[in-house]
């Protein structure tokens, strides 16, 4: 897939970004970089993060690597600090920051389900929250990366789940309430995408043929997706979009009920 943004679309844009050096938030940081943002990768190991700012850097991009745990305030206030003093300012800040595994509900420990809600939604939260003063200076934009998974009801994926309907809300309830100071806050729900560890990990062989079976548009989805639709909503294109979740997966879950 060819890049279809106008070079430069996000020149002078700032993107704080995490779980920025992998999977799909990764190539989110990638793309708003190539659409012309500075990025900050942010997770809790720098070795996870360096190579792909490194990679940013090589390509003509600006990125640069801060750790930061999102289930600690003071660590995240510590990496917005560090991005306002390396950039000068964060006007676009991208929640991708996740955790998940298989566990059946009545398997789940309160452990396992505090964890994952934790870094999910808390994680979102305590990151919004620490952007505020930069976003609402800059008028600035969020976006949460979400899933599909809550929609119907998913097998084994409880906790997970949970958390993402708690981005969701989240995500309404900020664009309501930032909206008077010209925060726009958006969401991206993605579908099964192909070229993820979770896909490999969390998605059994004999089930993947079932779930493509059941994609109207008769394929899996790539990372590529997700970073073009992240890119428009973070650029003047989508400035009357505040409190949408952009479901980007198919038509998946308009059809999931007829699985068997």
């Amino acid at each position: 897939m060819t890049n279809i943004f106008v070079d430069g679309l996000l020149n002078d844009h700032v993107a704080f970004v995490t779980g920025g050096g992998t999977g799909i938030t990764g190539g989110v940081a990638r793309a708003l970089a190539e659409a012309g943002a500075s990025v900050a990768l942010v997770s809790r190991k720098l070795e996870h993060l360096e190579p792909a700012a490194a990679a940013i850097n090589e390509n003509g991009g600006k990125a640069f690597a801060v750790a930061a745990d999102v289930r600690n305030p003071e660590e995240v206030e510590r990496a917005i600090a560090a991005t306002v003093a390396q950039f000068g300012k964060i006007d676009i800040v991208v929640n991708g920051a996740a955790g998940n595994f298989l566990v059946p509900a009545e398997q789940l420990s309160p452990n396992g389900f505090g964890t994952v809600v934790d870094i999910d939604l808390k994680g979102t939260f305590n990151v919004c929250r620490a952007a505020f003063a930069q976003l609402k200076e800059h008028r600035g934009q969020i976006l949460n990366i979400s899933a599909t998974l809550h929609y119907l009801g998913t097998p084994m994926q409880l906790h997970v789940s949970a958390a993402k309907a708690g981005v969701d809300a989240l995500t309404r309830n900020l664009a309501v309430e930032w909206g008077r100071y010209g925060i726009r806050v958006n969401g991206i729900a993605p579908g099964p995408i192909e070229d993820t560890e979770g896909m490999k990990r969390l998605v059994p062989e004999p089930i993947k043929e079932k779930l493509r079976k059941n994609i109207p548009l008769g394929r899996f989805g790539r990372i590529k997706d997700i970073e073009t639709a992240a890119v428009f909503l973070c650029s003047d294109a989508a400035s009357f979009i505040n409190g949408a979740m952009l479901v980007v997966d198919g038509g998946q879950w308009l059809s999931a009920a007829r699985m068997v």
